[in-house]
This record gives structure tokens, sequence and C-alpha cells, in this order.
């Protein structure tokens, strides 16, 4: 009799896997002063893929025997980035509100500096201060921060799993009766 894997558990180191090296990856930018760096961010999005097809592959040879379907595959992405998105939150806070807090008024001032360089009117930058001013909240943020790690999970997920997926052949794995 088959045993069924239960994809939460598989996948818990797998998450925190993928959390620690987003973790090891924003404190490189942080000393680095490149927290507020849109450019230096982005090179996050082919270190996850990377990181996710291996720990996608990983669970796909030691939990389901070599085998695993693309929705398999998305599911179990998708747990992991659960996992990622919710530890992240945490560290996001921990970052924004106790290791430094400044990093708030760093961002608000980029905010508005962006907005001046476009020539957006003085009550436009006013309006959108006061927005900005609301959300940049480290509790808000850290919420934020979990939805955001879902949508672009689940993206990522979906490509990386056309990659992982292996299924058996059904004349040669059929069970015999």
């Amino acid at each position: 009799m088959e045993e069924k894997v239960n994809v939460w558990k598989a996948n818990l180191t797998n998450g925190v896997i993928l959390a620690l090296a987003g973790i090891a990856f924003t404190l490189i930018l942080y000393f680095l002063d490149l927290t507020l760096n849109k450019t230096a961010g982005y090179i996050n999005i082919p270190i996850q893929l990377i990181i996710l097809f291996f720990l996608l592959k990983s669970y796909r040879d030691n939990f389901m025997h070599g085998q695993i379907t693309y929705g398999q595959s998305v599911s179990a992405g998708v747990v992991i980035f659960l996992y990622y998105a919710i530890i992240m939150a945490i560290f996001t806070y921990i970052l924004w509100a106790i290791i430094d807090p400044g990093l708030v008024k760093k961002s608000m001032a980029i905010s508005e500096e962006a907005m001046v360089k476009r020539g957006v009117p003085q009550s436009a930058i006013d309006t959108g201060m006061a927005f900005t001013a609301k959300i940049m909240k480290p509790g808000i943020m850290a919420v934020i921060s979990v939805f955001g790690s879902m949508f672009f999970g689940v993206i990522y997920t979906l490509i990386v799993s056309i990659f992982v997926k292996k299924e058996g052949n059904p004349l040669v794995d059929a069970p015999a009766n």
C-alpha cells in the first residue's frame, strides 16, 4: 500500500530554507545600504527561482519517489511560499520596527523625491505622502508582504513546476492486478 505524503510536513524545511535565503539576501542588501534600491532587489528573482527549483526537485525525489505531477508540484510550491511569506513577514517587521526604524523615513523621502522628479504637482505629492505614511508602518508592511510574497510565489511556482514535473509511464508504472 502506498503511503500518503503530507505536503505541509514535507515542505516545512523547504519553506524555512527559502526564507533563510531571503533573510540572508535582505541582510546583505541592508549592510550594503541597498535595502531601498529596486534594481538590487530584482537580483532576488532568479535566486528565488533557482532555489525553488532545487527545493521542488528535492521534494519530488525524496518524498514523491521521483515522480510528481504539475499540480502536485504547484501545490508543494505554494506551501513552500506560504511558510516563506510568514517567516519573511516576521523578519520584515523586525527589520523595519526594531533593527532600523529609520528605514521608513528613508523610504518616504525616496518616494517624495521620485514624485518631484516626475513633475507631480505639490498637492498630489502631499496627498500621496499622507497615504504612504498610513501604510508605511512595520505591522502593515509585514501583512502586505505576505500577500506580495504569495502572489509572486504562485507565479514562480507555476513557472518552475513546468521544469520539475516528472510523471511516470502509465504502461510501465501501472499496479499489477
